[in-house]
């Protein structure tokens, strides 16, 4: 038997996954490593910490699984997204990343938006978001000189990481995708936006598939972590890239639901005439050629783990939503918005805040704790009514994370999403996806569909209820009216959050 590697470099930890030739899950491990908030609304890391946090973790797979060495062919990756990382002429980072959840870069999207005007969608298919890599650059240009001048490129988190594993610098086109740098459709760095701020192409690393070999093991990354120098080293994608593969949406028709502490809507698209409007995120795919468009909720999970820590705290979810099935659809008329750190899609917006709407005095515990799950699949319904309004066929959605764990909820998600909902029987989310990559280039399978088939297995489906769905739909609409009701009380409000 042989096997592969998949390494999840998350936000707070990373995991490596040590996976067969029959798609079964033989080990895995993982490292915690700190976040860095030095000033509201920053948020960093240290590139040494991810790189020791890997080897420490590669190196307990491979003693746990006992595998022989030369049995472990490949390795591959998935990364969070826009993180930036800095580099000198030696490849060293010039100042700690900075993540994706920063918000420090208002300013510097509004730049972009003045300096592109139009062509901003065109060209990278996304708005200008603070946690995007292209307003990071510009802030460090300006806030931090010195240390920009010092620095001849950029890298995001994973590639840094497998740079260190390899001694090669590459970028892969999905987590490029993110960097409001790359022309999605043509699949390339964008000259019109480069020249727009004065950056070279030089600045930018080679561009790959997610799935392409870039070199394999380097000696002292092998003696470091246990493996072979002769294991095969592939790109990996961005970790919702990664997380589609590793879900099985690979062709039309296919959407996926995760339920983390954000929640994520992700459906595949075969090309790029779609036209969102910039309401969606739209991101090239893992898989060669493809693409996917992805609304974000930011306090998906986040809103379940609020309320429970603060109205239930110390009790297990199991406690917690134990009544829920018992309340009907609506939760007797109220409603909740999940907006507990802003919004993201459909309404980009760092101000908006959570509300409940409709109490009254017969409402309990567990009418709220309904209308938390149902207020959650709302907001990730508002991607969904995007896509449908868009053209796009929305059929079967696969379901992952927190609201994959309960029953009740899936069939929620079925119910409010009017489509079929199918829980996985073998959830490893990107991890599992970046080590479908290194088994394709391995040469294991012919493609990522044909790898899909054995790695991907599904378990229960569920199907929407017609009535259900129908007082769900009715719902909804109120729900979209909360937003703008509450909008201008929030703004007003934001003045006495400090």
């Amino acid at each position: 038997m042989k096997y592969v590697i998949g390494v999840d470099l998350g936000t707070s930890a990373v995991k490596t996954l040590l996976v067969a030739q029959d798609g079964t899950v033989r080990a895995e491990a993982a490292r915690e490593y700190p976040l860095y908030h030095e000033k509201s609304g920053w948020s960093e890391q240290e590139p040494e910490d991810w790189v020791k946090g890997t080897t420490e973790s590669l190196k307990e797979l491979v003693v746990q699984s006992g595998i022989r060495l030369e049995d472990i062919e490949g390795i591959s990756f998935s990364g969070q997204m826009h993180g930036l990382v800095l580099l000198d002429d030696g490849n060293r980072p010039v100042r700690r990343a900075i993540l994706w959840n920063d918000t420090r870069t208002t300013e510097q999207c509004r730049e972009i938006e003045r300096t592109l005007g139009d062509r901003l969608l065109p060209v990278t298919r996304n708005p200008a978001l603070e946690g995007f890599t292209l307003p990071k650059i510009l802030w460090v240009r300006r806030n931090e000189p010195q240390v920009f001048d010092a620095a001849t490129r950029f890298v995001l988190p994973k590639d840094y990481l497998r740079y260190r594993l390899t001694g090669a610098i590459h970028m892969d086109l999905s987590d490029a995708a993110g960097t409001l740098m790359l022309d999605v459709a043509h699949r390339r760095w964008s000259e019109e936006v480069l020249e727009a701020f004065g950056l070279s192409e030089a600045f930018c690393p080679p561009l790959v598939e997610a799935g392409e070999q870039v070199g394999t093991l380097s000696g002292e990354a092998a003696a470091v972590t246990g493996l072979s120098p002769h294991t095969k080293v592939f790109a990996g994608g961005a970790d919702n890239a990664c997380g589609a593969i590793g879900a099985g949406i690979l062709s039309p028709g296919l959407t996926l639901c995760s339920i983390g502490t954000s929640g994520v809507i992700l459906t595949y698209e075969d090309h790029a005439d779609v036209d969102y409007q910039g309401k969606v995120h739209f991101f090239n795919h893992g898989k060669p050629g493809a693409f996917y468009a992805m609304g974000v909720t930011l306090a998906a999970g986040y809103s379940l783990s609020w309320f429970r820590n603060t109205f239930a705290a110390g009790e297990s979810y199991d406690s917690l939503l134990a009544g829920v099935g018992e309340v009907p659809a609506g939760s007797g008329g109220l409603l909740f918005t999940p907006y507990l750190v802003g919004e993201r899609t459909p309404h980009a917006d760092s101000v908006i805040r959570a509300s409940f709407i409709g109490m009254d005095g017969s409402h309990k515990r567990e009418h709220f704790a309904r209308a938390v799950m149902e207020g959650i699949t709302f907001s990730l319904n508002e991607s969904v009514d995007l896509f449908r309004a868009a053209g796009k066929k929305v059929g079967t959605i696969i379901s992952i994370g927190g609201g994959a764990k309960n029953a009740v909820w899936l069939q929620m998600q079925a119910d409010i999403f009017n489509a079929e909902v199918v829980a996985l029987q073998n959830e490893q989310g990107p991890g599992l996806g970046a080590a479908m990559l290194a088994a394709v280039g391995c040469g294991w399978f012919p493609g990522l569909d044909e790898c899909a088939g054995v790695f991907v297995k599904r378990t229960r489906a569920y199907t929407p209820d017609p009535a259900t769905v129908k007082r769900y739909a009715e719902l909804f609409r109120i729900y979209q009216e909360v937003y703008a009701q509450t909008s201008a009380l929030n703004q007003s409000l934001s003045a006495f959050r400090n």
